[in-house]
């Protein structure tokens, strides 16, 4: 049986960032109902469990909204479930976000203990100007020192996430500013990475402002800098750019976001969750929850798996391969095309696929080994484009 991933929702935080497009809601942590959130998430899991039967567990990954309000023992209740539904999960890397406000070294000890193995850590920067600008509620100094209690905690994993590529005003951080942040992130001793230029997205604060002109907005060739900057200082601190936003030791690659790029089935469960499944055929059906809490807690409660559902999206093979060219090429080894190809019961090669493959090739921005497709160091920076042109 091929292995599987399981996302858990938690849709609340203490504060909406306005760059955020995730289904979040702002809610201080004395008025989160966590045991009937709990009691949701388990009766879908009761619902679904089938899906995890006789699959080894590669992941499970509490993500948000800020899973680090959720009470650690309810969390844990929730995890315990999900390991048990799946046969034990042994070995399976167990993640929490986090944000800086809501993690301490308690809270980071009470998540280990309840069987949390790694951590992912929102510092998103250590500029006071641009963390406001961000919508942050910490300062540097708060940033750091919830990656330190993590640290501390004897958690054995734990990341940090930056935002770079930020403007304020017209003014946007020189590459060796952005650079000089991530190393003292860096520094603090986490084995793993992740550096997001910031994007633009519709329906945020953010994309509304960008809208009408209202936003500042970093020019290309400055984040391309930023982006090599980033790379040259991380990769001197011995954290290897396995993918275009992510660093990490050997050993320490963030295994839930592997299986994303991969193209590994994960089971989504939660308000607002993803979840994507597929069959023998190559076929798959994605699905999104509800993303309003109490229709989601209802139907769930109901065992109304029909209400718990928003939508449903069929995935046929051309389609799940397309979506492994986009994402396996984020890899620094990049991907079996056509290996994928035959997993899925299709012809890896089109004819425009071909032609695209060779042009791209013929400069310089692919390689081609054996059926395997990779991005050189330099082309990764412009990744989309050249995966469009692949699709």
């Amino acid at each position: 049986m091929k292995p599987i991933g399981v996302y858990i929702h938690f849709p609340w935080c203490l504060k909406k960032c306005p760059y955020c497009d995730f289904v979040s809601f702002a809610k201080d942590r004395a008025d989160i109902d966590h045991a009937g959130y709990a009691e949701a998430v388990l009766a879908e899991l009761a619902l679904r469990r089938g899906e995890l039967a006789g699959r080894p567990l590669r992941s499970v990954f509490f993500g948000g909204g800020t899973p680090s309000l959720w009470s650690p023992s309810e969390l844990g209740r929730v995890l315990t479930a999900v390991l048990e539904a799946a046969g034990g999960g042994e070995g399976a890397e167990i993640t929490v976000e986090c944000n800086p406000t809501s993690l301490d070294e308690d809270r980071a000890r009470a998540l280990r203990d309840h069987g949390v193995n790694r951590l992912s850590v929102g510092v998103q920067g250590l500029d006071p100007a641009r963390l406001k600008f961000l919508g942050r509620l910490h300062d540097p100094d708060g940033g750091l020192a919830s990656v330190e209690a993590a640290l501390r905690s004897g958690m054995p994993r734990v990341s940090a996430d930056l935002i770079y590529g930020v403007a304020i005003g017209a003014e946007a951080p020189s590459p060796i500013e952005s650079a000089a942040e991530v190393d003292r992130v860096a520094a603090t001793g986490v084995t793993h990475v992740s550096a997001y230029s910031l994007t633009i997205e519709p329906g945020t604060q953010f994309g509304e402002l960008a809208r009408k002109g209202r936003l500042p907005i970093a020019p290309d060739d400055a984040v391309a800098e930023a982006f090599f900057a980033i790379e040259e200082k991380l990769q001197a601190r011995g954290l290897v750019h396995y993918e275009i936003s992510n660093y990490a030791r050997s050993g320490d690659e963030a295994q839930h976001n592997l299986g994303y790029w991969r193209g590994t089935d994960y089971l989504g469960l939660g308000c607002a969750a993803y979840g994507t499944i597929g069959d023998a055929a190559g076929h798959a059906v994605r699905y999104r929850n509800v993303p309003d809490p109490a229709r989601y807690a209802k139907a769930a409660r109901d065992g109304d798996l029909a209400a718990l559902v928003e939508s449903e999206e069929p995935l046929d093979p051309e389609t799940r391969l397309r979506e492994r060219i986009m994402l396996g090429l984020r890899l620094r080894d990049g991907f079996d095309l056509e290996g994928s190809a035959r997993e899925l019961g299709i012809s890896a090669w089109t004819a425009d696929r071909r032609r695209a493959a060779d042009r791209l090739i013929a400069r310089g921005d692919l390689t081609l080994e054996g059926g395997h497709l990779r991005l050189p160091p330099h082309a990764r920076v412009h990744a989309d484009g050249i995966t469009a042109a692949l699709f």
